[in-house]
């Protein structure tokens, strides 16, 4: 397994099966080209096999965290140690830059993704409740 972090359009949209909707090549270009925006690309024999993305925030009175936004790994590719190690190279990065901390929500009975972040050195503090707003 080769990890690469993304910096083109085309390596997204070679990659777009991994996304849950097709990659806009115009949104791709403008993640990578935004600061603080981070994508992984795990590759095997030259294929991608899955993505990690980061997207590192500031605020005022605590400094710069980085946020896991998404991870994917192709399913013939799973229980191998991808998505963990997609996800230690994202906080590798993270501490690199600066970061004080980073922090992913998971939804409820997501086992598989609780055993991922928790193999890449992830805790459970029990103090998160997701709240989400759609627009659009």
């Amino acid at each position: 397994m080769e990890l690469r972090r993304a910096a083109t359009a085309l390596e997204l949209t070679a990659a777009e099966y991994l996304f849950d909707a097709p990659v806009r090549p115009e949104w791709a270009r403008r993640f990578l080209e935004t600061p603080g925006h981070h994508l992984f690309l795990a590759y095997e024999d030259g294929v991608p096999v899955g993505f990690v993305s980061g997207v590192e925030t500031v605020h005022p009175d605590k400094g710069t965290e980085m946020f896991p936004y998404e991870l994917a790994v192709a399913e013939a590719f799973r229980r191998r140690g991808i998505g963990r190690a997609l996800v230690r190279e994202l906080a590798a990065l993270a501490r690199e830059r600066g970061c004080y901390g980073m922090w992913v929500g998971v939804d409820r009975g997501n086992d598989i993704a609780l055993a991922t972040y928790r193999g890449a050195g992830g805790e459970d503090d029990g103090s998160c409740t997701v709240m989400t707003w759609a627009f659009g």
